[in-house]
């Protein structure tokens, strides 16, 4: 099947006849006739009822016309919608972000991107690290910040920050007065983390037993909020990015950790070996400029 059996099947149906048809379309009406007789031969059906003096669809006519008209469509409109994108005039991209990221800086230069391409949305879908790498692999969503290390073989990336994890505990927790305390002193603490989906849970795990304890996990969460209410009444201990503790209120205290230290280091990442949008390319590039700028002034 070709588009033109389409073309001249909608034209039929839109005159009324093939001798008007034809005339319209400058092809005799043969050749009109013909192209109906394959047309109908490849769908193994009828599209008009030939027992009635006029042109009448049958059943199978009628849905055949109206995908028909929605392909030829999205034909006439190819060209424009291909300028469209070429020349950044509109688009979508979905990005997968982790609730335990301060999105602030990350919100803002977004909005400086969205000033100058204001035709382009967005759809930002929260989850974990682990769950966002799925999703770029599945082509749910076209990027993804995620904590590093990822896999250098399935994801391009470049460095988004680094930051300090601290020690959250509630303000009667005995080390509330402290400045520093070592990992090993938390080894009797009941903690409260991010669920698995979270590779920060595995860190902060990993941490633990590299001190010389496994953590006793009471809780886990996927929304920092809940964490540090969970805190707020002496449920147990967390252990955060200090971006995320910043924002957060008096009721609890954040203590370095020393001895050793926990870092933490997001990325921004897509997938490799797969067509990238010429949305998301221009995203990216955005993104990098405004991240090299930024550390350019500091």
């Amino acid at each position: 099947m070709e588009l033109k059996h389409m073309i001249y099947f909608i034209e039929i149906v839109k005159t009324g006849s093939m001798t008007k048809a034809s005339e319209k379309l400058y092809i005799s009406q043969p050749t009109i006739s013909k192209l109906l007789r394959d047309l109908e031969a490849e769908l193994g059906m009828e599209l008009f009822d030939r027992h009635k003096r006029q042109m009448v669809l049958t059943d199978a006519g009628k849905a055949f016309l109206q995908q028909a008209k929605e392909i030829v469509r999205l034909y006439e409109n190819l060209p424009t919608e291909m300028n469209n994108l070429l020349g950044m005039k509109q688009g979508h991209i979905k990005i997968g972000l982790p609730p335990i990221m301060n999105v602030r800086l990350f919100i803002h230069t977004l909005g400086e991107f969205h000033e100058s391409y204001p035709d382009i949305s967005f759809e930002l879908l929260e989850s974990g690290s682990k769950r966002i790498e799925e999703s770029i692999i599945n082509d749910e969503v076209d990027v993804g910040i995620t904590v590093l290390p990822t896999d250098t073989d399935t994801f391009h990336q470049f460095f988004l920050l680094e930051e300090q994890l601290k020690l959250l505990v509630p303000r009667s927790h005995k080390f509330a007065d402290r400045e520093k305390v070592s990992l090993i002193e938390l080894k009797d603490d009941d903690f409260i983390l991010f669920s698995e989906d979270f590779i920060l849970n595995d860190r902060i795990t990993e941490a633990c037993k590299t001190a010389g304890f496994i953590p006793k996990v009471i809780a886990e969460s996927s929304q920092w909020y809940f964490i540090e209410q969970m805190i707020t009444a002496s449920l147990g201990v967390s252990i955060l990015p200090a971006s995320i503790i910043d924002t957060l209120k008096e009721d609890v205290v954040s203590i370095e950790i020393a001895d050793p230290s926990i870092l933490w280091q997001l990325a921004i990442i897509w997938k490799k070996n797969s067509y990238t949008t010429f949305v998301t390319k221009e995203w990216l590039k955005f993104m990098q400029e405004q991240l090299m700028f930024k550390d350019g002034k500091k």
